[in-house]
């Protein structure tokens, strides 16, 4: 009797096509994968999240192939849901696709319709005017009228920061120049050091303080122009690569890092600096 599986040369040849070919038989019950099969939406987000910081390191280091694989895999994880939610009979891919082309058509009138953007800065200005718009449809629809309301709270802490932060200076609740901003933080980093000063620190009240002057920090990012999290992944790379420095340097010496005094790796740290 003739097996009902799919064979590659089955597949439909189209690229778009055949991928989806291929998520649907991976979910398929009698012959799919059984990972696959027991993945859910909450299950799977977390690599949706990861594979999107892989594209992310790719475009950093400049590496073409490893872009179009990790391009691959993020888009694996949109067909991924998508065929979750066809299968709920929620939504399919082609209305994901549908529905992200009318609204790039909706936001560039300047591009499909009559309307004249003379900049990058204009188009980005009237590109938020239009998501306010939309945003605020969507809350009367929906009984929701918080300015802050629609942020993720999955996005990463420090994005997060400067998504409501932007949120709240849209309606005026912002410093004008940077200079306030660098008083709140230092206001914040003595608070910390009273409460690390203090007998018995409260790991709860350590947290909060903490958490102020991140958040503080983030804020003066944002009024410098300046993407926190990129600065951020910037500096986890030199401090890797400083480090990495220390560990050659040792190793020529048949030592490790932790055979040696804080001095001396103090000393191979300052080398660093110019050397690598």
């Amino acid at each position: 009797m003739a097996s009902d599986r799919p064979t590659p040369a089955a597949l439909p040849r189209e690229p778009v096509a055949r991928l989806l070919a291929v998520m649907a038989w991976l979910r398929d019950r009698k012959h799919g994968c059984p990972w696959d099969i027991e993945q859910t939406f909450r299950t799977i987000a977390p690599y949706t999240i990861e594979e999107a910081y892989e594209v992310a390191d790719a475009i950093d280091r400049h590496d073409m192939p490893s872009l179009k694989e990790e391009l691959g895999d993020l888009l694996l994880q949109v067909v991924y849901h998508a065929q979750m939610a066809k299968e709920v009979g929620a939504f399919g891919f082609d209305d994901i696709a549908r529905s992200i082309a009318d609204k790039m058509i909706d936001r560039h009138p300047h591009v499909f319709g009559d309307a004249t953007v003379a900049t990058a800065d204009a188009q980005t200005a009237a590109w938020e005017a239009r998501k306010a718009a939309e945003r605020a449809t969507r809350q009367a629809d929906e009984g929701l009228a918080g300015t802050l309301d629609g942020i993720a709270r999955a996005l990463p802490a420090l994005m997060r920061a400067e998504k409501l932060q932007k949120r709240a200076a849209r309606v005026g609740f912002d410093w004008t120049q940077a200079g306030p901003v660098i008083d709140k933080i230092e206001e914040e980093l003595a608070e910390l050091r009273r409460e690390l000063a203090a007998n018995a620190v409260e790991q709860v009240r350590l947290v909060d303080e903490l958490g102020d002057v991140l958040f503080a920090v983030a804020n003066l990012a944002r009024h410098c122009n300046v993407d926190p999290e990129a600065a951020l992944r910037s500096t986890n790379d030199k401090f890797e690569r400083r480090f990495r420095y220390i560990e050659r340097r040792l190793a020529e010496q048949g030592r490790t890092p932790a055979g040696a005094s804080l001095p001396e790796m103090e000393a191979l740290w300052q080398r660093a600096k110019t050397d690598a």
